[in-house]
């Protein structure tokens, strides 16, 4: 009896046409695909944003640590390219009893080959004091475009512009601050 029931199951159902299989292979093709590009279409902006706010943090450091030593500087002599190199130089007053001068700075900031024609700004500092001298050099920022950064005298001021490029192509994240600073009155 059980068998009977059975026979007239599978005797009665129709099996899936081609049609419709390719109609569902169809479906699930435009699917996937949709699905893989939304996937490549967010990586791909959250590469474009990575590599934007490290172009911005590159751009800040520089002007940070340019308008920090501007500020300080006494003596100041721009290079040849673009304002670079860029040495300053000032004296640290002592204070007492009687007021000395104190350890002499200069600081030389230069643009430095990294791959792709871009440059770091590389800062260097000496320190002299009782005939000694101490030297550190450091990297200041990375991924700078050489040919949109520059240095240059303004209205008793100097205008810094600095400009990063990090990745390529669709990934590239680019940042350009422009930064007015004035020395110390001296």
């Amino acid at each position: 009896m059980i068998l009977a029931g059975l026979r007239l199951i599978v005797k009665d159902q129709r099996g899936i046409t081609l049609v419709e299989l390719l109609v569902a292979i169809t479906l699930v093709g435009l699917l996937s695909g949709g699905i893989a590009g939304m996937i490549s279409q967010v990586l791909t902006i959250s590469t474009r944003a990575s590599n934007h706010m490290v172009a911005v943090r590159q751009v800040q450091q520089a002007g940070k640590e340019i308008s920090k030593d501007i500020l300080q500087a006494q003596g100041l002599e721009l290079g040849i390219s673009s304002g670079f190199p860029l040495t300053l130089t000032w004296i640290e007053w002592e204070t007492g009893p009687s007021w000395e001068t104190g350890p002499s700075h200069e600081v030389t900031y230069t643009l430095e080959n990294m791959s792709g024609g871009l440059k770091k700004l590389q800062r260097s500092h000496s320190v002299s004091n009782n005939g000694t001298t101490t030297e550190t050099t450091s990297v200041i920022a990375q991924y700078i475009d050489p040919a949109e950064t520059s240095f240059v005298p303004s209205d008793g001021a100097f205008i810094f512009t600095v400009t990063a490029s990090v990745g390529s192509g669709p990934y590239e994240g680019r940042e350009t601050r422009e930064y007015k600073v004035k020395r110390r009155p001296g």
